[in-house]
């Protein structure tokens, strides 16, 4: 089976960059894959992105050195098991609040005996290769997202669970949660806390840990604070970002300030 090159650079103890691909395109989700990105997620949760859209998206991935993943829109059993089945290498699921939720993804990205995945990989066996019903349970990612007051009250319980890869923090509605701007502040309190609370728990645990970040300035901090999975934006935000610096730049205009997108 081909290796998930994430899975494996962030069990070393490197830092996987990885694409956020919203906009709903298999080509902008190609020019991601090579951009340098170790990885590349669909977004299905808030991208204009739909399961047909999606398996365009990983088809266009197939043919970039990044390694395809996906977000989907819920802790769904049937949509988790079609997304891995069309070639994601990994699912980021939003809202996990409990351990049992945490074990519903295990279930879902697993094959028994260990978890509850159904039997038919379709385009997985394209992507990973013939031996992928041996591997895949070795191979593929399943990360839940901390973002809600009961994921922080749980959030022991959750990185316990057997089977789950890591966590994997949305700081928007993390905010939201802490009762502050869905514009992550980072460096103050009370989000920087929860985000150090959240990075020691995936590593008492022996769990990897990503974050979403704004733009490069937070993922570098969150490089230097030790997550190993950094989202420096997405695609909606790195084209109006580079498409407003070279407006700027032509007009002599002082650079204005990115806007960020969630």
């Amino acid at each position: 089976m081909r290796t998930n090159a994430v899975k494996t650079l962030m069990q070393s103890g490197g830092t996987a960059l990885i694409g956020w691909a919203g906009i709903g395109n298999s080509y902008s989700a190609e020019l991601l894959g090579h951009s340098g990105f170790d990885g590349v997620v669909v977004d299905m949760q808030h991208g204009q992105v739909y399961l047909d859209q999606a398996v365009g998206m990983l088809q266009a991935l197939s043919a970039t050195p990044a390694i395809p993943m996906a977000r989907v829109t819920a802790n769904h059993f049937a949509e988790i098991n079609k997304i891995l089945d069309s070639g994601a290498y990994g699912v980021i699921v939003p809202m996990i609040d409990t351990a049992d939720d945490a074990r519903r993804v295990v279930e879902a990205v697993r094959y028994p005996p260990r978890g509850r995945r159904s039997f038919g990989p379709a385009r997985g066996l394209l992507y990973g290769g013939q031996d992928y019903p041996q591997h895949a349970d070795d191979e593929l990612l399943a990360f839940a997202m901390i973002e809600t007051p009961q994921a922080m009250e749980n959030l022991d319980a959750i990185a316990a669970v057997p089977g789950l890869d890591g966590l994997f923090i949305g700081p928007a509605d993390l905010s939201l949660a802490l009762g502050v701007s869905p514009a992550p502040r980072w460096r103050e309190e009370p989000l920087r806390g929860a985000i150090a609370r959240i990075l020691a728990a995936a590593r008492a645990h022996g769990k990897l840990a990503g974050i979403f970040c704004t733009g490069p300035e937070m993922a570098i901090d969150m490089q230097a604070a030790g997550f190993g999975m950094l989202v420096p934006g997405n695609d909606a935000a790195l084209l109006r970002g580079a498409a407003q610096a070279a407006c700027d730049r032509i007009r002599g205009a002082a650079p204005t300030a990115p806007k960020a997108a969630y």
